[in-house]
């Protein structure tokens, strides 16, 4: 098959140090935290300076310029429409030259690549250029020249734009991010446990905090799926939207939050099941980071970071160990009764 490759280049400056840019664009694993369109990355190989991934991403090109207007300010709720797109991609690690080159096949038009190389010059201790070249090779009967070309040009500036917005806070990165886990043991099958975390618009008759939900799962194993809870301190009532990515034979559900509470700018997470010979060991896994202009008015005057912290790492480890408690209830009082 003829195809026909558009190539483009573009930079920004940005003003974070070059090593710092180039540790994120290296680190794919934290780009859901990162990039608000990225749902999920999964390393497959790695051997220091070769890697292989496969990557999930809201592919719907409106969504995604709309996950960039959201970044700084309420979440990525304009992408809830978009498509979840999956690709694998092979990337070559240069820290020396701060350049990751990469390769990507396209899900959309099989046969069809998409390569490039990110690159960061330092422009000072605290200011640098980073530069994306991407070349997109597409069937003729799908390249349609100037229309092509111009939707290759917008997602280089859109992608750039996304990792310049995220470098930018890297002095206030490591009190904005946190990771945590609450665990469960459940004496009781792993696939009862698996049932009741991804039947989830079964959660406002199962789980007291889930008010309402409803969940859309167009293609097998993704959920959009929309929540109201009252998990929140004081009993307020908050939606979200999220991204959920369903692997049954492996018993994990990643998922992606595209509409998040004021004090979170990012949040994804995932549910994973541990089986050995007598039960299951759930695992509920969260990587968030906090809106920190959303504190004071959240919170209040006087209050920091570390109090955010604080609090937005209680409120999600109360609600999934409200959750992970009755999904152990399900399992375990199911096989009580079936003895």
């Amino acid at each position: 098959m003829s195809s026909r490759v558009h190539a483009c280049e573009d930079t920004v400056g940005v003003a974070a140090p070059a090593g710092v840019v180039y540790g994120m664009l290296a680190d794919a694993a934290r780009w859901p935290v990162f990039l608000p369109p990225v749902v999920h990355v999964e390393r497959l190989d790695f051997d220091g300076v070769q890697e292989r991934l496969r990557m999930w991403e809201l592919a719907d090109e409106a969504g995604a310029d709309n996950a960039d207007a959201d970044a700084d300010g309420g979440g990525v709720g304009g992408v809830l429409g978009g498509r979840v797109g999956s690709w694998h991609t092979r990337r070559v690690l240069h820290p020396d030259a701060r350049a990751v080159v990469f390769e990507q096949e396209d899900a959309a038009w099989p046969g069809s690549v998409t390569s490039g190389v990110w690159s960061v010059r330092s422009a000072g201790e605290t200011e640098c250029v980073l530069a994306l070249r991407q070349e997109r090779g597409l069937p003729v009967a799908a390249a349609d020249g100037a229309g092509a070309r111009r939707e290759a040009e917008a997602d280089v500036r859109r992608r750039l734009a996304q990792v310049r917005r995220a470098a930018e806070r890297w002095e206030q990165l490591d009190e904005l991010l946190l990771s945590f886990e609450d665990r469960v043991r459940i004496e009781g099958p792993a696939e009862l446990v698996y049932d009741f975390l991804y039947r989830i618009e079964d959660w406002p008759e199962r789980v007291p905090h889930v008010e309402w939900a409803s969940v859309r799962e167009d293609v097998p194993g993704i959920q959009v799926a929309s929540l109201d809870t009252c998990a929140a301190p004081g009993g307020r009532t908050v939606s979200t939207r999220a991204v959920r990515l369903c692997f049954p034979h492996a018993g994990r559900i990643v998922y992606k939050e595209t509409l998040t509470p004021e004090l979170i700018a990012a949040h994804s997470g995932e549910w994973s099941l541990l089986p050995d010979a007598s039960g299951v060991t759930v695992v509920a896994a969260h990587q968030v980071m906090l809106r920190q202009e959303a504190v004071t008015p959240v919170l209040g005057a006087g209050t920091g970071l570390l109090e955010a912290r604080d609090h937005v790492r209680a409120w999600l480890s109360r609600a999934s160990t409200e959750a992970l408690g009755l999904a152990k209830w399900h399992a375990e009082s199911t096989v009580r009764r079936l003895r």
